[in-house]
């Protein structure tokens, strides 16, 4: 009889940090700064000290803001180094899903993805990934991870980050960290704190007290820090009242004094908003520029406003990170090169461990004899690989193949797989007739440097639905219907926030969309074009209510003539906006319907990047969770449907029902935000821990996925053990194929605690992997950190004693296993 011993639930991950709630034998856990200074290890040393004391006060200041990269790698900043003094150059990329630079690189699984497969050890192996790519893709420091949670499903950058449970969140970021750093590349972890929307993200104030912030989003923060993460980056928004770039009781008293943390703190970029007080609550360094920490900075000092020290006591920060990752050590710093084969053998790793199976009737998959032999493929993601969102999480990829390509490479000879459309999402060329002369429908060139316009007509044929769709390089064109701008600029989304499927075309364009009635009385069309430096392409298309009716119909006629149909699902996301809805976009949903009524035996495959609402779900034969699945995603979803792996994926946030039942649905004070201001007014209950307090039901509850095969629990033995519990059980694999569970242990309240309580927390986890008929014995350790509550009047973690129980089930929703056990305090 085999045994495992999971580590997932501790921090033993990032182990410092547990060494201070476990303080905590009588009570209250109060870290000193001398044990949080001895997991950091050493701060500056004597190399550090005397190249502070040589530096002039300029060439100090120009450690502590970005400028402008001589050599322009295509990265996000740059900060110049002191070649006098042997300080090099610090080049900073994006990376959430890879190292975002102007060259191609390994673009792997979006790190909701990672966050699926409820395995640190991968986490790892994905942060050594872009460790190594990084160090040879010319760059020092990665902003990345970010561990914010998932608090409302509507957040545009849900899929840069783990999920909605603080525990495992803490351990992914902590095992991939350690993975990036371990490859020599400086990691950031961000942003700190609370910046959990992209809505008014540069303003709102966030409103949440200190037992909320504690545990629930600053338990990751805190485990990147026990896992010596060289940097944290603040957030662009407010933490009760104050920005989080100048927030004291973020940056100085949680993050330094409590935690110990010793790297540097740079902002977000162009999120500063002063000089003197930003220095002073703990601030390092501006991103991207020196706005305030330029020219502003060195007459602050001059004139006796800002101590020299405090600017000391910054670059001493800088420096001593960069003393420890070896880059003060003399000359170019040794770089690896690349290992594209490595890197594309881990984002297929990590897509097949993440893909999840929310839904799979009657064993529609995996597709085997004639269901795998005659398939109808449906939807823009199933030609067009989605491989990644926009924004600084966009990575040029080293490669990324078509699923449908994958699906007939997989079928094989003789299978007969059909394609079509289904939902266009880049439009069809506008006929001549309905346009005006001068406007080329091919495409029009405009020459650098010159300004081109267009005043005419657009006259349909008839009154319809029409979405004008521009493709475009450089600048985004004006377009204006009737006086109307179609693609109005907003403050704060640029060109950069794009780059996934549905905003950018496949040849590179940029996309934007702009959807109205139209009727043949004609409007006035009016667009103004700039060449720029390197000239400019762009094209009009059109998408109307006859053209996605016909696209429909040949999707219908598709799916009736298979015996099987992949259909493929999508919703775009990027950095920089909020979606406004869970259901998905555009048509879909009608052409789901039209699909599954004309073949109910249709498996929908979703490139999504968080929770989705499936008013069709009940018409479907399966449901396959893919997100954004990365380079390797087409063979991923391949090995997936047709049972070459079983799907090992298991869901990090709550999928709701609809717009109207989740934990933000109806509560403008809590999302988006009233007047400037959101409240966290859902306190500790964050994720499943709401939907289990409010009795809401989900439409699939957090760590729901399922397997090709089945799975029995028994024998539950709870027993403590030093700081914590051990959760013991046995899992036997009761189908006929290898498969994949993921057993997750949950704790309920300490009856000795007189605040309120969540009625179940997660407290460990274990991915297991058993053969046919296979069973093993596991033991789930749940630390003391996870039984503890943030008692807010004596700033510090309690242990919640008492009669507590606890549960071992496949999901938040599904419990299956239950006991009771008793905690003890000190000198019980």
């Amino acid at each position: 009889m085999s045994r495992s011993v999971s580590r997932r639930s501790a921090l033993g991950l990032a182990g410092g940090a547990i060494a201070v709630a476990a303080a905590a034998t009588a009570g209250v856990a109060v870290p000193s700064h001398a044990a949080a200074r001895e997991r950091q290890g050493p701060g500056a040393g004597p190399r550090v000290e005397s190249l502070v004391g040589r530096l002039t006060l300029g060439e100090k200041i120009s450690l502590l803001h970005g400028a402008t990269d001589p050599e322009a790698l295509g990265q996000a900043g740059y900060v110049p180094g002191v070649p006098r003094l042997g300080i090099p150059a610090l080049r900073l990329a994006d990376g959430p899903a890879g190292v975002r630079v102007a060259a191609r690189a390994t673009a792997l699984p979006a790190p909701v993805m990672l966050a699926a497969a409820f395995d640190p050890a991968l986490a790892r192996r994905y942060g050594q990934v872009i460790g190594r790519e990084g160090r040879a893709l010319g760059q020092d420091v990665l902003l990345s991870p970010m561990v914010n949670l998932i608090r409302t499903p509507y957040a545009g950058r849900n899929f840069e980050t783990f999920g909605e449970d603080p525990l495992l969140a803490a351990d992914m970021v902590s095992a991939e960290i350690r993975g990036i750093q371990g490859e020599g590349l400086i990691a950031t972890v961000k942003h700190f704190a609370l910046n959990n929307q992209e809505k008014d993200r540069m303003s709102i104030d966030v409103r949440a007290d200190e037992r909320t912030m504690h545990e629930t989003e600053l338990r990751g923060f805190e485990a990147a820090v026990a896992a010596r993460t060289g940097a944290v980056m603040g957030a662009y928004n407010k933490v009760n009242g104050t920005f989080a770039c100048e927030n004291r009781t973020l940056l100085s008293d949680i993050l330094r004094e409590r935690w110990g943390f010793e790297g540097w703190v740079m902002t977000d970029w162009s999120a500063q908003h002063s000089t003197a007080a930003a220095l002073a609550a703990g601030l390092d360094m501006e991103m991207p520029d020196g706005t305030h920490f330029g020219a502003a900075l060195k007459r602050a000092v001059r004139n006796g406003t800002v101590p020299e020290p405090h600017v000391d006591r910054s670059v001493r920060r800088i420096l001593a990170v960069m003393e420890r990752f070896g880059l003060l050590d003399g000359g170019a710093p040794r770089r690896p090169g690349r290992d594209p084969r490595a890197g594309a053998r881990v984002a297929l790793d990590v897509a097949k461990a993440g893909a999840t199976l929310l839904r799979n009737a009657h064993g529609a998959l995996p597709l085997r004899g004639r269901a795998a032999r005659d398939i109808a493929v449906i939807g823009p993601t199933g030609r067009h690989p989605f491989v990644s969102g926009g924004g600084s999480a966009h990575v040029i990829p080293d490669r990324a193949d078509s699923p449908l390509r994958a699906i007939r490479a997989r079928a094989g000879r003789g299978a007969d797989v059909t394609y079509a459309l289904g939902e266009d999402l880049y439009g069809k060329e506008i006929p001549r007739h309905a346009l005006g002369p001068g406007l080329d429908t091919e495409g029009q060139r405009v020459p650098a440097g010159k300004e081109w316009t267009y005043d005419g007509t657009l006259t349909p044929d008839e009154p319809d639905e029409w979405t004008l769709v521009i493709h475009y390089s450089g600048e985004r064109p004006a377009v204006e219907l009737d006086g109307v701008e179609l693609y109005p600029k907003q403050p704060g989304v640029g060109e950069f926030f794009s780059g996934g499927l549905v905003s950018s075309a496949p040849d590179g364009l940029n996309v934007r969309r702009a959807t109205l009635p139209l009727d043949p009385a004609g409007h006035r069309l009016r667009i103004r074009a700039k060449g720029g430096d390197g000239g400019q392409t762009f094209r009009l298309r059109r998408v109307t209510g006859a053209t996605r009716a016909a696209d429909v119909a040949a999707a219908v006629r598709a799916a009736r003539g298979a015996h099987s149909v992949v259909l493929f699902a999508y919703e775009d996301a990027t950095e920089g906006q909020d979606r406004t809805t869970v259901a998905l976009p555009g048509h879909q949903e009608d052409l789901i319907r039209a699909v599954t009524a004309a073949n109910p035996r249709t498996t929908v495959v979703l490139n999504t990047s968080s929770a989705t609402s499936m008013p069709w779900l009940e018409r479907t034969a399966a449901v396959l969770q893919m997100y954004y699945p990365g380079q390797e995603g087409a063979a991923a979803t391949a090995a997936v449907l047709f049972g070459d792996c079983d799907p090992g994926g298991r869901l990090t946030q709550t999928f709701p029902v609809d717009d109207d039942h989740h934990p933000m649905a109806g509560n403008p004070p809590r999302y988006p935000g009233v007047d400037g201001v959101e409240e966290y007014s859902e306190g500790i209950l964050v994720g499943h821990r709401w939907y289990d307090a409010e009795g809401v039901r989900p439409l699939f509850p957090f760590g729901h996925g399922l397997s090709y095969t089945t799975f029995d629990y028994r024998d539950l033995a709870v027993r403590t053990v030093g700081r914590g519990l051990d959760v013991t059980f046995t899992v036997r694999n009761t189908g006929k194929r290898d498969g994949i569970t993921v057993p997750q242990v949950y704790v309920g309240p300490s009856p000795d605690l007189a605040m309120k309580q969540a009625r179940r927390v997660l407290g460990g986890y274990e991915r297991i992997a058993l053969r046919a008929g296979q069973r093993r014995r596991v033991t789930v350790h749940v630390d003391r950190r996870t039984l503890s509550a943030w008692d807010a009047e004596r700033h510090g973690w309690v242990l919640g004693t008492g009669r507590r129980a606890v549960h071992v089930g496949t999901s938040a929703g599904e419990l299956i296993l239950s006991a009771h056990t008793v905690i003890k305090g000190a000198g019980s």
